[in-house]
């Protein structure tokens, strides 16, 4: 089976499996909840044996049902899943989560997947507020699309006449501190957020220490090309001591450069050295106290479940990151860190490694999700992020501690 990376958008992220239970083989036959006569999904835009880029928003279509989140169970209702070179998975126990089967319980529509090179095929599938396919099932046709092994090509939207993007208060060769808001500005182009399509207009993209990309793809996203894609004008950076370079690049509602590129000057910066004598002025806190900084908006959240809600003893905890990246375990990187659920423990010690153990799991990497299983009752649970070794941010970057009720819906009958 070829290799599978992917993330999602519309406040969805990344979706990784997380292993069933030891000794756990297979859950027991559930009941399916009836689908209507003439109930269908289907990919949108996508056909059979189609070329498509390695990086793409898949999207898809139900007609005849309702689109309902994952936990709320209605008639004639369900959520997607996207099924990714694997056969129909057995249709009376819920869809697997992992790599080969993506699910979109909060009601997405759409999800943008990156895929190695090559074949892969692809098939939607329909499930209840459980994860189980309906009677009868629910599902798009099994097709194969091949992903191209470069970028592709797109086509580039016209820049306004002397459209510029520029730094403000930052010349070539500044001196700042490891950990700096670098801001900057526009004229003659509007700001629109990505996937916001209006002519002259589009958002900034920060470029650190590398050269430009093709100017008729879409700019990587990743370390070194920083994307704005809310429309934002200033960027909270961590950066290593020593010089580095500074580069904005505008592009459209696709992540490409307009046509003529707008861009800055590359300029170079001096990152200075930490002052463990006087931290307060330098922000490369970890020089000092032993913890990374993160950028003072950043935040982890749960996208499920929330404060109060009833959940299955089984059920699988999906979390969230705004303004910071996901790096796995041992990865040093600015501006990134891996999340630690905790479960029913208060916060560990915020200057040293959180804990691992049954109360306190690490997601080393870099997971968005974890399936967890918890006795009837009353839990909390907690996010953390934690740094390449597992100590949590300065300021923490941590969620607050709700509390759910596990309860137990499918009572067993006492056996005769």
């Amino acid at each position: 089976m070829q290799g599978l990376r992917l993330h999602l958008i519309v406040g969805v992220t990344a979706i990784f499996a997380a292993s069933v239970a030891a000794g756990v083989a297979q859950e027991r036959v559930r009941a399916r909840s009836p689908a209507p006569a003439g109930a269908k999904v289907s990919f949108v835009d996508l056909r059979n044996d189609a070329r498509i880029p390695a990086r793409m928003t898949i999207r898809f279509a139900v007609g005849g049902m309702e689109i309902a989140p994952a936990g709320m169970a209605r008639r004639n209702a369900g959520h997607h899943h996207l099924l990714i070179d694997t056969e129909l998975p057995p249709p009376g126990q819920p869809i697997p989560s992992d790599f080969n089967h993506l699910h979109f319980g909060g009601g997405q529509s759409e999800a943008e997947i990156l895929l190695s090179p090559g074949r892969h095929t692809l098939q939607l599938l329909f499930a209840d507020h459980d994860h189980v396919p309906h009677d009868p099932p629910v599902m798009s046709e099994k097709i194969t699309v091949e992903v191209m092994a470069g970028p592709e090509e797109k086509p580039r939207s016209a820049a306004a006449p002397n459209a510029q993007v520029f730094f403000i208060g930052l010349e070539d060769g500044a001196t700042i501190p490891p950990r700096s808001v670098i801001r900057f500005g526009q004229r003659n182009i509007a700001i629109a957020p990505a996937g916001t399509k209006q002519e002259h207009a589009g958002h900034h993209h920060l470029l650190i220490d590398t050269e430009l990309p093709p100017l008729d793809r879409e700019i990587p996203s990743d370390f070194n090309h920083l994307h704005l894609g809310r429309g934002q004008t200033e960027a909270e950076v961590a950066l290593p001591p020593g010089e580095h370079t500074l580069q904005l690049l505008f592009a459209d509602h696709e992540h490409v450069p307009h046509d003529p590129p707008v861009m800055s000057q590359r300029i170079r910066v001096r990152v200075q050295e930490t002052s463990v004598a006087n931290p307060a002025s330098a922000s490369d806190a970890r020089a000092a106290t032993g913890r990374t900084p993160a950028p003072n908006d950043a935040a982890v959240y749960f996208i499920y479940p929330r404060q109060g809600e009833v959940i299955y003893p089984t059920s699988t905890i999906r979390f969230g990151l705004r303004n910071m990246g996901v790096a796995p375990a041992g990865i040093v990187r600015p501006n990134t860190g891996h999340h630690h659920l905790l479960v029913d423990v208060p916060t560990p010690p915020l200057d040293a490694a959180i804990p691992a153990d049954l109360n306190h799991i690490h997601l080393g990497n870099g997971q968005t999700e974890r399936r967890i299983t918890l006795p009837p009752g009353e839990h909390t649970l907690q996010l953390i992020l934690g740094d390449d070794q597992h100590v949590p941010h300065d300021p923490p970057v941590m969620s607050e501690r709700i509390k759910v009720i596990v309860g137990n819906p499918r009572k067993q009958r006492p056996r005769r």
